[in-house]
């Protein structure tokens, strides 16, 4: 919606009121300079990272330049009309803030304490780089949601997010600097170490029959919940013991959010297609795409298992997410993923995904996550008529993220919809959204739904050069490598000490956190 010519007034006074607070920080944080006092790594061992006052110094500063641009747009939400999409990206915009600042706090912390003190899996590097990396996202998501709105509260506080946006890229250079080093690679009945030993249960006992749980959700009111909103809102705040909710079998149209605050929740259903979460958001309707999606997970260590999370809106309504997920160290198991554009949005920090099933269309698995899905069915549906399918749209936008996809032992073909009609629509494995981004493909079935080609381009040459598409022993009518595309970014990987970067417990640290959760993984190749 349009601001009238009058409206604007009192805004460009505000804009002159404020305009100090949004300047660039001063030379003694800017990059360069804070970035010359990088850790040696030589001395770093695995974990290992040894913070210089200006990395923590620059933190402190990024934070106070985040609660600068905060007090505005806080100040710009007081005067908003009817607009849903803008008061949509307002909302975006704030909570991402919130996301950053929370995730500079952890930074700070873990470098001033122990590892096994201050959160994440202990490997203070890993925990680091990854913290920092989702930091460093936030701020674009809060630009693209406000240029999906005609408002003048992007120049209002584009300088200021960019300033933060700087400050947070130098402060994750230094951790870079200082070498990567994953967790360890030790297996404990089956499950990374970082999954506690009396969570491993939660994921394989059935619900209902010996499952302890916390709350029931039920709608014929047979449970402690009608909704599961309620059930959530109800879960205790920055809990350090899993909170069970369990969630009987029904189709429940609401729009759940996992605040930041809600720790370690965990919902459970009665299994993909008989506990359905639904909802409809969508662009085309005014909502973000941040704002669209049916589930939205913040806390940290969320799990969800035997469930379907489902947006109906259908291809006409374009962006329309199911899941998004900026949970850390949280976990999908035998769940269902269904819509058509931009299903899932994995948006930022450690994600795994087991044996799901995901079904859309263009870019339906897309973000800046770092996240592994493994065992999963990855399923292609009908687009609009004027539409190609891309599968993955992965976001990196500095080389120093820790981000990208991994899809390891999956099964990529078509939906039933789609079926009978793959020679009228090109399906693809990814297409690049962002300038660094990475995804790798590897010991999956590849359908022959997907192009010779593999891969498409997001506009023209954008980003062919710095991206990483790699795939490694597929299998299928579509993984045939020799019609590929030939972009320098693109990888036909043959070693596979190279591939193991890309596994559990290299690529998300999975041995330091999945064991507690009780999820099956596989932590390397299985070659």
């Amino acid at each position: 919606m349009a601001l009238h010519p009058t409206s604007l007034i009192p805004l460009l006074i505000l804009t002159l009121i404020l305009s100090p607070v949004l300047s660039l920080p001063p030379p003694s944080l800017q990059p360069e300079c804070a970035a010359s006092k990088k850790s040696s790594p030589s001395s770093a061992s695995a974990g290992a990272f040894n913070p210089s006052s200006s990395f923590l110094s620059t933190l402190r500063s990024t934070i106070d330049q985040i609660n600068s641009v905060v007090s505005i747009v806080s100040t710009f939400s007081g005067i908003l009309g009817g607009d849903l999409r803008l008061s949509s990206a307002v909302s975006d915009c704030l909570d991402l803030l919130d996301l950053s600042s929370d995730e500079l706090s952890w930074t700070i912390s873990a470098s001033q304490a122990s590892p096994a003190s201050s959160g994440g899996t202990g490997n203070r590097r890993s925990d680091l780089r990854s913290w920092l990396s989702a930091a460093l996202g936030n701020q674009e998501t809060c630009k693209e949601s406000l240029a999906g709105s005609d408002s003048i509260l992007s120049s209002l506080i584009g300088d200021g997010l960019q300033a933060v946006t700087s400050l947070v890229a130098d402060g994750l250079s230094e951790v870079a600097a200082a070498g990567g080093g994953g967790g360890g690679r030790r297996l404990v009945e089956g499950f990374p170490e970082w999954v506690r030993k009396g969570e491993r249960s939660l994921l394989q006992t059935a619900a209902g029959s010996g499952l302890a749980v916390d709350a029931v959700v039920a709608q014929d009111g047979s449970g402690n919940y009608t909704t599961v909103e309620a059930a959530v809102e109800a879960a205790p705040a920055e809990s350090g013991k899993r909170h069970v909710i369990y969630v009987k079998k029904g189709v429940y149209k609401e729009n759940v959010e996992i605040k930041k605050k809600k720790w370690n929740i965990m919902l459970v259903g009665d299994g993909m297609g008989q506990t359905i979460i639904s909802g409809s958001r969508n662009f085309v309707d005014g909502w973000t795409t941040f704002r669209s999606a049916t589930l939205a997970a913040n806390g940290q260590g969320f799990i969800a298992r035997d469930l379907t999370i489902e947006n109906t809106a259908g291809p006409s309504k374009h962006q329309a997410v199911a899941l998004r997920s900026d949970s850390d160290l949280s976990v999908f198991y035998r769940c269902s993923f269904e819509g058509y554009q931009d299903t899932l949005y994995a948006h930022s920090l450690r994600q795994f995904y087991r044996d799901c099933r995901i079904t859309g269309t263009v870019d339906f698995i897309f973000g800046n996550a770092a996240a592994v899905f493994q065992n999963c069915q990855i399923l292609a549906r009908r687009p609009l008529a004027d539409q190609k399918n891309s599968i993955t749209a992965q976001g990196r936008k500095d080389p120093n993220q820790n981000t990208g996809f991994s899809l390891q032992f999956c099964n990529i073909t078509a939906d039933s919809d789609l079926v009978g009609f793959t020679n009228q629509t090109s399906t693809y494995l990814g297409r690049p959204w962002k300038e660094y981004s990475r995804t790798v493909i590897m010991q999956s079935y590849i359908g022959s739904v997907v192009r010779p080609e593999g891969w498409l381009e997001w506009n023209g040459n954008f980003a062919l050069d710095t991206l990483f598409y790699g795939e490694f022993m597929n299998s299928g009518p579509g993984s045939g490598l020799g019609g590929r595309v030939k972009w320098s970014g693109f990888h036909a990987i043959t070693d596979s000490a190279q591939a193991v970067n890309f596994t559990v417990s290299q690529f998300i640290d999975g041995n330091l956190w999945l064991p507690s959760t009780g999820v099956k993984y596989t932590a390397g190749l299985m070659v």
